[in-house]
């Protein structure tokens, strides 16, 4: 529940999204198994504050001391201040705190991975953003759609405003990916742009 994609430049690790709690320890494991530490993690990308994608901050940034980086909206989420938002903006769970390092906004440009530019998209979550690296052409959508049996909206009951959610998905179609990874399902590897492009048609 909820992908952690890891990112290596230039010998430094980079994280986007955390997984729930219990993925902390696999995490750890997964990059031991690479033949590397903890320490090598030198950033944490939140695109969104829900438990199946920071429930295992909290551990990740005491194992890494990694800098934690998320949007404005969400740190008060990320820190534990205020509940997460679900459908209607009706408050959900108070997520358990992690201090937030950095705070970015759409269109700002991160040196990790040749330059990844801050989407904003939200709806899902009120502040979720976005990642593209344009020169390889990858986009990290985190949970502004799924990809399970096809291209989907999150799912409902979880989304805060779901309209918002859709124009989301119609700007990041906008984007030329050959590469679009999901906080769920597979990546998208062939047809990339067509696709996301049509299923925004679909769902505006």
């Amino acid at each position: 529940m909820g992908r952690v994609y890891c990112i290596e430049d230039a010998g430094e690790l980079t994280l986007i999204d955390a997984g729930l709690a219990l993925a902390a320890p696999q995490v750890l494991d997964q990059l031991r198994i690479w033949g590397k530490q903890p320490g090598d993690v030198k950033h944490i990308l939140v695109t969104h504050a829900h438990s199946d994608h920071v429930g295992g901050l909290p551990a990740l940034k005491r194992a890494t001391g990694a800098e934690v980086i998320c949007s404005a909206t969400e740190r008060a989420y990320t820190e534990g201040k205020e509940p997460t938002m679900l459908k209607g903006h009706k408050p959900g769970p108070t997520m358990p705190g992690t201090p937030v390092d950095r705070v970015v906004s759409e269109g700002e440009l991160l040196d990790i991975f040749g330059g990844l530019e801050v989407i904003a998209c939200p709806g899902h979550s009120p502040g979720q953003i976005a990642f593209w690296q344009s020169r390889l052409g990858i986009l990290i959508c985190g949970d502004a759609m799924l990809n399970a049996l096809g291209l989907r909206l999150p799912l409902d009951p979880f989304t805060a405003d779901m309209a918002e959610a859709r124009r989301s998905v119609a700007k990041l179609a906008q984007r030329e990916a050959r590469i679009a990874c999901f906080g769920h399902g597979p990546a998208l590897m062939n047809g990339t742009a067509q696709k996301m492009r049509a299923f925004a048609e679909r769902v505006k």
